[in-house]
């Protein structure tokens, strides 16, 4: 199975800031995931003629699987995260990551119902601020809705932000998570166009095979958003192949 995760950044170039979400959808294609994961997808904006982007990417890829989370809203518009699959999402959960005064965050949990057996896919789009970006991973691993379903093989991905790296030794280590996105040198994904920050990361636990995970450096991506995709392939083992 392929995993792809994107910061499409609402559809602009990353060099030229031309708004082109056919350029987005090209890079998408090119990789052909079951299971994509999208942030900062635009819905009624001007900056992105009104379009609505979760139903016109849900329509053009045809996915069984969809679930948009707002995370910003902006008058009658906004931005947030999308989750399509190639397989029938059972469940949908949004949990919300915004603490105090920072801005709207969330994280985008779907238990997809893969051929392999059930599978957590989380994305999400954390914070600017290295504290807040704690906060808001120690607030997630609390939720009654990760502890109801942590003990399913679970796959977060998204835009971390996480310029030095420091959330895997604070958060994720003891909760049983992998880093998939290592070393960092070989997952520099921003800016997409002199790639020096290992922003785009993922973590997976429980019975999961990663055959290989790897950021899209090709013309068009680095011209289709200011982030370069990561796309992971993997299987999820039966228990008697552990």
């Amino acid at each position: 199975m392929r995993l792809m995760s994107y910061n499409i950044q609402k559809g602009y170039g990353g060099r030229d800031q031309r708004y082109n979400l056919q350029r987005t959808i090209d890079v998408i294609e090119h990789e052909n995931p079951d299971l994509i994961c999208l942030q900062e997808v635009d819905h009624n904006m001007n900056r992105t003629r009104f379009h609505h982007q979760p139903e016109m990417l849900a329509r053009h890829f045809g996915y069984p699987g969809f679930d948009f989370q707002w995370n910003h809203r902006i008058r009658e518009g906004g931005y947030g995260n999308l989750i399509l699959s190639r397989f029938p999402i059972r469940e949908v959960h949004h949990i919300d990551l915004k603490l105090r005064h920072r801005k709207r965050r969330g994280a985008q949990m779907a238990v997809v119902v893969t051929p392999e057996g059930p599978l957590v896919v989380v994305g999400w789009h954390l914070g600017l601020a290295e504290k807040q970006r704690h906060g808001q991973v120690a607030h997630f691993l609390q939720q009654e809705e990760y502890c109801t379903l942590c003990e399913l093989p679970m796959i977060i991905v998204g835009d971390f932000n996480d310029w030095r790296d420091t959330l895997e030794a604070a958060h994720f280590r003891e909760h049983g998570f992998q880093q998939i996105t290592k070393p960092l040198k070989r997952f520099r994904s921003f800016p997409a166009y002199l790639p020096m920050g290992s922003l785009d990361k993922a973590f997976c636990k429980g019975n999961i095979y990663i055959h290989e995970a790897r950021v899209i450096r090709r013309k068009l991506t680095r011209a289709a958003s200011d982030h370069l995709p990561l796309v992971i392939d993997f299987h999820l083992k039966k228990l008697d192949d552990v």
